[in-house]
């Protein structure tokens, strides 16, 4: 519902703008003038219209932080532009206009005014341009946001997690154009690393690193086998929590990081209806049904040779995760970052609120 009132108000967004923009730069003034040395009041068509693209920039605002494919580099750099020709267009244009317009209807015995009141939307414009460009510089070359939109990092990352994305950690690169600049490091074997998805690459996703160039990697009923070395799952409880029943919980240690797994044992994991214990509003839950005590091949076994230049990205919840075992590699030039930090929770489909226990939460 709230998804669908967004859309049509930001679908409006830019039909109001350019109203509000022609009466805020041009007429608007010469009410101005008119009023003086009283203070103007809008018509009551244009105020409603003010109030309808003030919702419709925060009906934009929620699609841009709700979409998957969201560009913000390139978001931040139009602003960043706009605003800019904004002021600079006000700044040789309308000023002396705005001037013109006070000096025109002038007389002897009316008070002087040095300057009529300046247009609502380049004070947005001023305040715009250095925010924008100041968030673009971070994001290009500090530290980028990123919403977890799925459960393929359970548990080590929940749907909802807002995280911090290290920029530097494998290369400064230009925004927008993403071309390297300099180099920083390489990623390591276990970095949770958020990267351009290959076969969609205005979306980014996000996935633990698994293999590096010229490594054989085996899976083998969740377990990994890279270049022929067992890494050893250690089984510590089983999990529950209503949406997932009776799943494994295992410990791996891959490079400097030692975390957890979710998985299950067995080729009859099971896709069910929403149960009733479960508090997210989601198409399925999963239940490790491994009932008949054999240890069959795996729906999700796989046995794959990484390419020079590229890399394989498999999720910490090893049978709900589309990873590399599905659709290939990563190369080097689709990294974005390293994640590091858990610095907000909220998920929308999820009752109850923040999880605030994660909040501020290192990411291993």
């Amino acid at each position: 519902m709230l998804a669908s009132i967004a859309q049509m108000l930001s679908l409006a967004l830019l039909p109001l703008l350019v109203v509000c923009v022609i009466d805020d730069w041009f007429l608007r003034p010469k009410r101005q003038r008119a009023a003086l040395p009283g203070v103007a009041s809008d018509p009551p068509l244009m105020r409603v219209l003010y109030l309808a693209l003030m919702a419709s920039v925060l009906g934009g605002i929620y699609r841009l932080m709700t979409s998957e494919d969201t560009d913000y580099s390139l978001v931040l750099f139009i602003i960043m532009v706009i605003s800019g020709v904004v002021w600079l267009v006000d700044s040789l244009v309308l000023r002396k206009g705005r001037q013109i317009v006070l000096r025109a209807g002038a007389t002897d015995a009316e008070p002087t005014h040095n300057e009529l009141p300046e247009p609502g939307t380049v004070d947005y414009a001023r305040s715009f341009f250095p925010v924008a460009a100041i968030l673009l510089v971070l994001r290009a070359f500090v530290f980028e946001p990123y919403r977890i939109p799925t459960d393929s990092m359970m548990p080590t990352l929940l749907a909802g997690d807002f995280i911090v994305v290290n920029k530097f950690a494998y290369g400064l690169r230009l925004p927008v154009t993403q071309q390297k600049i300099v180099d920083t490091g390489l990623p390591q074997r276990g970095d949770i690393v958020v990267f351009r998805y290959p076969p969609n690459p205005k979306v980014n996703y996000i996935k633990r690193l698994v293999g590096l160039p010229g490594d054989l990697v085996k899976v083998r009923n969740d377990q990994l086998i890279i270049n022929g070395n067992p890494v050893l799952l250690q089984e510590s409880a089983r999990y529950s929590d209503g949406c997932y029943l009776n799943m494994r919980m295992a410990t791996e240690q891959l490079g400097a990081h030692r975390h957890q797994v979710l998985h299950c044992v067995s080729p009859d994991y099971i896709q069910v209806a929403p149960l009733p214990g479960c508090n997210r509003d989601i198409q399925q839950n999963y239940v490790c049904n491994e009932a008949s005590g054999e240890v069959l091949a795996d729906l999700n076994d796989a046995e794959i040779r990484v390419p020079t230049g590229k890399y394989l990205m498999i999720g910490d919840n090893r049978d709900n995760s589309a990873d590399g075992r599905v659709w290939g590699f990563v190369d080097e030039t689709q990294l974005v970052g390293k994640a590091t930090r858990i610095w907000f929770n909220w998920d929308s489909h999820r009752t109850g609120g923040p999880m605030w226990g994660r909040i501020g939460s290192a990411i291993n």
